[in-house]
């Protein structure tokens, strides 16, 4: 299948500014990102597309070569446009994770994002479990973490102390070397410093050259009150360090919520069922219901039946970013007594004599058969 114009893709004309071009892709690429889309089998492929589009039309010489050549000028297989993690597109999710969520919390870049040879390091997550009332009025906490951190022997610079990188002899420090095949010129990342644009002969005996080490971290955690299952929370610059003095990936604490034994949440609204007794039921009466801020009076209007629901305003969840409190919805359940004495047996005998023929004692009843012989008649 042929691919569509990149331009076309991104919906900008071939004129646009590398801003334009910015603009659109961040615009697309929140809306075709899988995260947002579960249930659209299609989005994945849409957001490759989009993706693909905007790594060849924000490379200068990408875009001159798609504007020469048009597709077989960015074409991996004859030799043009491959990165350092492949041909477009080949980056993946994991590099997208930061652009989208870097643009929707206020960060930068993926992994990869490369400045004057610095690349930004990348974004990691952390599963949070927490329960209903904590994520219901804010909690803070604490989370230990395995993180990579600048090696203090070389300060993160790889060399032995007293040494430092060499600028390398391939790319001449650029990181990218170019080739010529054929009428097309191929930049391409350096094989020898594999784009840092630096060589070390002295490694550093802490951490081989690697310019970083494995430890653990503790930190602090602020989860606002209302947050729900999924939501994200990011603490900038705790993800892994950058590279050859770019800048830190930020975290990004996924909260998820512990079912609870009493309530279930729907949005900023609580739910829960509620046995009432056969007796309050009939006659009406006053009951105690349990909500997140302690115990709460309900008034039951006599002849409740099994299933109605009693709205308690302002007993639900905190709204996250603002707005009216969530209620709580009481779900009635009219419970059969159990272990019945003879004595009480007996009672509600004469009580179903009383009230059998009666229509007006069991309106669902009526109803019902109404339904039955109306069904039986068609």
């Amino acid at each position: 299948m042929s691919k569509r114009d990149f331009y076309e893709v991104l919906g900008v004309n071939r004129d646009a500014s590398e801003d334009d071009i910015k603009k659109a892709y961040r615009k697309l690429a929140m809306k075709h990102h899988p995260d947002r889309n579960p249930d659209n089998a299609k989005s994945e492929a849409q957001f490759k597309e989009v993706k693909e589009a905007y790594e060849i039309l924000s490379d200068g010489d990408k875009r001159a070569a798609y504007d020469r050549y048009g597709h077989a000028g960015v074409d991996p297989q004859m030799g043009a446009g491959a990165g350092p993690g492949g041909g477009p597109g080949m980056g993946g999710f994991s590099d997208a994770f930061g652009d989208i969520f870097g643009d929707i919390f206020g960060g930068g870049g993926g992994r990869g994002n490369r400045t004057g040879g610095m690349y930004r390091g990348s974004d990691l997550r952390y599963n949070l479990e927490i329960g209903l009332e904590e994520a219901a009025r804010g909690t803070e906490t604490q989370i230990r973490i395995p993180a990579l951190e600048n090696c203090g022997t070389c300060k993160g610079s790889g060399a032995k102390p007293g040494t430092s990188p060499s600028t390398c002899s391939t790319c001449g420090g650029q990181g990218q070397v170019r080739m010529q095949q054929g009428f097309f010129s191929i930049q391409q990342t350096c094989p020898v410093c594999h784009g840092s644009g630096k060589t070390i002969t002295s490694p550093c005996p802490d951490c081989h050259g690697a310019g970083r080490i494995r430890k653990h971290k503790t930190l602090s955690v602020k989860i606002p009150a209302g947050i729900d299952h999924g939501d994200r929370v990011r603490l900038a610059g705790e993800g892994e360090p950058g590279q050859a003095g770019g800048p830190a990936g930020d975290l990004f604490v996924v909260v998820q919520i512990r079912p609870h034994p009493v309530f279930q949440r729907e949005g900023t609204d609580l739910h829960c069922e509620m046995p009432i007794s056969f007796a309050v039921a009939a006659l009406g009466g006053e009951i105690e219901i349990p909500t997140l801020e302690g115990q709460a009076k309900l008034k039951i209007p006599a002849e409740t039946q099994t299933g109605q629901v009693f709205r308690l305003r302002a007993k639900g969840i905190k709204a996250l970013r603002g707005g009216s409190q969530g209620d709580l919805m009481c779900h009635v359940v009219v419970e059969t007594p159990v272990k019945l004495t003879e004595v009480q047996k007996e009672l509600l005998r004469q009580l179903e004599q009383g009230t059998r023929g009666n229509d007006t004692h069991s309106p669902r009843t009526k109803s019902f058969m109404d339904k039955v012989r109306d069904f039986f008649q068609t």
